[in-house]
């Protein structure tokens, strides 16, 4: 239902019988009726640039705010040990003085197999420690929303850098192919 608007004589009949009552609050101002409310002026719409064939588009689309992948994230971190190890480290040159294998473990098994191994090869005096996670299985349906793939390979690194292993971990990489390539992590510890 639209609101109709009043006319000079409803306006002026509404006067009348404003003028005749008594106030209830007669300090309080008269707020007069205000008058019908002019039609309000169209703006014109904005243009369209023209655009020509060839050309390029004046605006940019925002970027999408996807989160990268964990290889992307870990691979971002800042690095924490020698430039040189690091290199080695990379091209799968150093060998880890000792292994953990994460497969079939689920999450409540894994993170305190890792705790205790990290803790001991740190006690031991190990540097470098492969951490093999896998790359987790694929099904044959996903379905309409996807679904990340390794929960412990996105797990890992995660539980690195939280307390207690944060102490003992310097630098985490993923490790060469022939040492496990995307299913696997190099951790190297502090002194």
């Amino acid at each position: 239902m639209s609101k109709r608007r009043l006319t000079r004589d409803e306006i002026d009949l509404w006067r009348k019988v404003t003028d005749s009552a008594q106030r209830l609050h007669p300090e309080k101002k008269i707020h007069d009726l205000p008058l019908p409310k002019p039609k309000p002026v169209k703006q014109p719409r904005a243009t369209i640039p023209e655009f020509k064939l060839g050309g390029k588009s004046a605006t940019r689309l925002p970027a999408h705010d996807l989160l990268a992948s964990v290889s992307e994230r870990v691979a971002k971190q800042p690095l924490q040990m020698d430039k040189k190890k690091f290199a080695k480290l990379k091209r799968g040159k150093l060998v880890p003085e000792g292994k953990i294998d994460l497969h079939g473990m689920t999450m409540d098994q894994a993170h305190p197999a890792l705790t205790r191994f990290l803790m001991r090869a740190h006690g031991e005096g190990n540097r470098l420690v492969l951490v093999i996670t896998g790359k987790g299985k694929s099904k044959p349906y996903e379905g309409p929303i996807p679904t990340r793939r390794g929960v412990l390979k996105h797990q890992v690194p995660q539980w690195l850098s939280l307390p207690p292993l944060r102490s003992v971990v310097l630098q985490v990489s993923e490790s060469h192919l022939k040492h496990g390539g995307g299913g696997a992590y190099y951790v190297y510890l502090r002194r």
